[in-house]
């Protein structure tokens, strides 16, 4: 468990519940067996989002967290032998740019012009939780363990201002158990019925490529797209579900249609058709121009707001930011947009530390030395020496 995570609203952190362990441990056991375990209220923040909203976040007890992350690891060995290749979102060893990767590849070598793009709307606080359970009980046989999960669904929000909420549906973001029943409910709902349901249906090919409740479907053949874009909304329907309407989209999307709109957006990647050195047609991406913006303002703020360290310190955490950036956009077509972040950080450098006093006491050249000595990260065009596995 993460030492450094923030308490729940007990206030006990992990130094105080690991000061006596094993009579605490040996107490929650026993309250288990008995069936008097009742999970506690869960804390609930809210976390600015780069589009203005805010993300509810909560935060249990440490003991409900114990017994959450047990009960994630029962339910991901009893699942992982279910759920589909093409759901990438919180399972081991998978990830956002693994998913983003095998999509790149399969479009670009797949027969594939039509691209339905979807989000679903407040997903996590939206899960119907008798569906869940009637999901979960398909799986597992034990009807004690159905009752622990739906005390952690139905446990009580405390709220900033105090009040006291008693949700009927959602499961709280921050828990540890949250993700695995969101893939759950997305297994049933999205990706059963996809692959047995609609594809059988389709004429041509389809295929789907889903991380958490963002997912994207490409299709051969328009008719299927369009159809599987006016059933959607009616599935999701029939589980509480929503559509954002703003990110769910029906577009042609082909390498022979140059003069339309040919991109989509998907987990901050932009795809796009374009021409290769040698003029054939190749699939690239390049970070989606809202990631891009929030991903120059959040270090504009950083360099602002750490201007008083010592710059040696000050640029070392920079280059740890940013070379989580390039780990993570650092794809074929996209170089332009990695430099376009490092000489923004650059500038907002030369800007900020020129205003930590009343003159101006860092000239360009003094900088380029600091940046060389300090070896602040470039992006480096480097062709990769991994295979890309890929799903089909």
């Amino acid at each position: 468990m993460n030492k450094k995570a923030a308490s729940g609203v007990d206030n006990v952190t992990y130094q105080d519940y690991q000061k006596h362990f094993d009579e605490n441990a040996e107490d929650l056991i026993g309250r288990l067996k008995r069936q008097s375990y009742k999970a506690r209220l869960v804390k609930r923040k809210h976390i600015p989002k780069s589009t203005g909203k805010t993300r509810p976040l909560g935060l249990p007890v440490l003991e409900d967290k114990l017994l959450q992350t047990a009960g994630s690891d029962l339910l991901s060995a009893i699942y992982e032998q279910d759920f589909h290749d093409f759901s990438y979102g919180y399972r081991p060893k998978r990830g956002a740019r693994q998913c983003a990767d095998d999509l790149n590849v399969r479009m670009q070598f797949c027969r594939f012009g039509y691209v339905v793009e979807a989000d679903i709307k407040g997903f996590f606080n939206h899960i119907d939780h008798d569906v869940l359970l009637e999901f979960i009980a398909l799986r597992v046989d034990d009807k004690r363990f159905l009752r622990l999960i739906s005390k952690w669904l139905k446990a009580g929000i405390l709220e900033e201002d105090g009040e006291i909420q008693y949700p009927e549906e959602g499961t709280p973001q921050g828990g540890s158990i949250s993700p695995i029943l969101a893939n759950i409910y997305l297994h049933y709902v999205i990706d059963e019925w996809f692959e047995h349901v609609v594809k059988p249906h389709c004429e041509g090919e389809a295929i789907l490529c889903r991380y958490a409740d963002d997912f994207v479907c490409a299709f051969q053949y328009s008719r299927d797209a369009e159809r599987f874009y006016d059933v959607l909304p009616k599935r999701l329907e029939k589980y509480n579900l929503q559509v954002t309407p703003q990110k769910t989209n029906c577009l042609r999307f082909s390498r022979f249609k140059p003069s339309l709109k040919n991109s989509f957006t998907f987990l901050s990647f932009e795809f796009y058709w374009d021409d290769d050195k040698t003029g054939n047609a190749r699939l690239f991406r390049r970070t989606s121009r809202d990631r891009l913006q929030s991903t120059k303002s959040k270090l504009s703020e950083y360099i602002k707001k750490n201007r008083h360290k010592r710059t040696p310190i000050l640029i070392d955490k920079l280059t740890q930011k940013l070379r989580g950036h390039y780990n993570y956009f650092g794809a074929v077509g996209n170089l332009d947009d990695l430099f376009s972040v490092y000489f923004h950080a650059v500038g907002k450098l030369y800007k900020w530390l020129n205003r930590r006093s009343g003159r101006k006491s860092m000239t360009w050249a003094r900088l380029k030395r600091v940046i060389a000595y300090r070896d602040l990260v470039k992006p480096v065009c480097k062709a990769s020496s991994k295979r890309i596995k890929v799903w089909w």
